[in-house]
């Protein structure tokens, strides 16, 4: 006589069978769905977007406030501002007399009236960004020019209407389920000293005592911490409103390379500073084209300072923009040590770019360094791409995966760039070969690398559980009715 099944080997007997395998996860639909995007010879670039712009995004930890504002909201700001706009040079007109003799002429003009010029506008737009340069044939500028000159078209108006831009900011960060911006916000306060100038270019100087010396007399300056005082101000005022339990915003203040020695450390120091005093302020980073002349001949000088400064404030994080260069943009020469002087010289926590990495002298110890300190390279491929023309399997990304480097994906100035953090995951997904997993490991790993505080850190991971959950969820439920719907 046959023995009774017990109930529970009834239900799976009637279900398929005893060996029947358990249901597959939402999790493991979204890897099948996504892995089915990248399948056959081209990717499936619209769905992509699509799951990009659904899938929860951790961070974007290299962002640059000014250069992340589109010329349109730019725009609008000149008549905020009572600027306007010279016909001629597309330059804005700030000075009072110049404007009010620009009107009279009918040569420099507000906003609504660039806007009512369709050919002017358009050419605007062009020369306060990178928009159609792709598909634009006429004489240009080098695209690295062309980038970097757009900062001087809206350079007057980028530091008014902070809170305004932030917001802005904020509900398109939402709008592609993005959680957090660490952003490269102002420029730190600096001074100028001629005598420091003088004695640091001296041959053999102790630059340790001429840098001992100066911070003293920074430190003791009230006009500097006056300075220190108003950016705090700045940051609370601009920040009024930001934060909630949807999203979070942090600052690095920033330093420009392309100063003179006495300005670039006396910037270092307030950034040093207000990293130390604001919660807000979570790290400092040095900004500027890369290739410039002064750039490079005062690169390792530059080091040294951030060296001498994270001795005295060893709890600053530093993410610094290193080897944003290209074979051909400077001499072979000036293409082997970047990368490496800022982590090993100024102890960086974070490499922004780091695209000239297979010229570095020491590029396989850099990288073991990378590695086993968990520093991470920001990748921008969008821009990386657009300055120096390194895309596709010649850029070190490629390098930095196989060798265990970790490393996040960022925008770099998607004002500028015209791109967004999801267009930059949909790159990442075109052009090299991963998985579900690996995608969704880079928007933890945008939290986890982050300068946030530990507490901030951690709330945030816990949301991005959640968020994952529900993504997991939406994409198993659409996957299940295409299927189904299918003959």
């Amino acid at each position: 006589m046959q023995k009774k099944l017990p109930g529970l080997m009834i239900a799976l007997a009637i279900a398929g069978g005893a060996n029947a395998a358990p249901p597959a996860s939402n999790e493991d639909i979204t890897k099948r769905h996504f892995a089915e995007l990248l399948a056959g010879p081209q990717p499936k670039t619209a769905e992509l977007t699509m799951f990009f712009s659904m899938m929860p995004k951790g961070g974007d930890l290299h962002h640059h406030y000014s250069g992340a504002i589109y010329a349109e909201q730019y725009l609008e700001w000149v008549d905020k501002q009572r600027f306007c706009v010279d016909k001629a040079s597309y330059q804005i007109v700030t000075d009072a007399a110049a404007i009010a003799a620009g009107r009279a002429k009918g040569s420099c003009l507000s906003s609504s009236e660039v806007i009512g010029d369709n050919a002017m506008y358009r050419e605007l737009l062009q020369r306060w960004s990178i928009k159609d340069y792709a598909n634009h044939g006429a004489l240009q500028a080098p695209p690295d020019r062309q980038f970097f000159d757009t900062f001087g078209y809206f350079g007057p108006v980028a530091s008014s209407n902070t809170n305004e831009g932030l917001l802005t900011l904020k509900q398109r960060a939402l709008q592609e389920n993005l959680g957090y911006i660490e952003t490269i916000f102002e420029l730190a306060p600096f001074t100028q000293s001629a005598d420091f100038d003088r004695k640091v270019a001296q041959p053999g100087a102790d630059l340790a005592a001429q840098l001992t010396a100066w911070s003293a007399t920074l430190e003791q300056d009230a006009a500097f911490k006056q300075n220190i005082a108003n950016y705090l101000a700045n940051v609370k005022a601009s920040s009024a409103g930001l934060d909630d339990a949807r999203f979070t915003m942090r600052y690095q203040a920033y330093v420009l390379r392309f100063l003179s020695p006495s300005q670039v450390f006396s910037s270092m120091l307030a950034g040093f500073q207000l990293a130390s005093q604001s919660p807000q302020i979570v790290g400092v980073n040095i900004v500027g084209a890369e290739n410039f002349s002064v750039s490079m001949r005062d690169y390792a000088l530059h080091m040294q300072m951030f060296k001498f400064l994270k001795t005295k404030y060893p709890s600053v994080k530093l993410a610094l923009h290193a080897g944003e260069l290209a074979l051909g943009m400077v001499p072979p020469e000036g293409l082997t040590f970047h990368i490496n002087d800022a982590i090993t010289v100024a102890g960086a926590d974070r490499i922004g770019h780091g695209i000239d990495l297979a010229h570095e002298t020491n590029a396989l110890g850099i990288m073991k360094t990378m590695r086993e300190r968990g520093i991470p390279v920001e990748i921008n491929l969008t821009s990386n791409d657009f300055i120096a023309g390194v895309k596709n399997q010649a850029h070190p990304l490629t390098l930095y995966r196989k060798y265990g480097v970790p490393f996040v994906i960022s925008t770099d100035d998607p004002g500028v760039a015209r791109n967004n953090l999801s267009g930059e995951y949909v790159l990442f997904a075109s052009r090299y070969k991963t998985d579900y997993a690996e995608v969704k490991k880079l928007s933890y790993n945008s939290l986890r690398y982050s300068f946030l505080a530990a507490g901030d850190k951690q709330r945030l991971i816990k949301a991005l559980d959640g968020r994952f959950t529900q993504f997991e969820a939406d994409i198993a439920a659409a996957h299940k009715n295409t299927t189904a719907a299918k003959p």
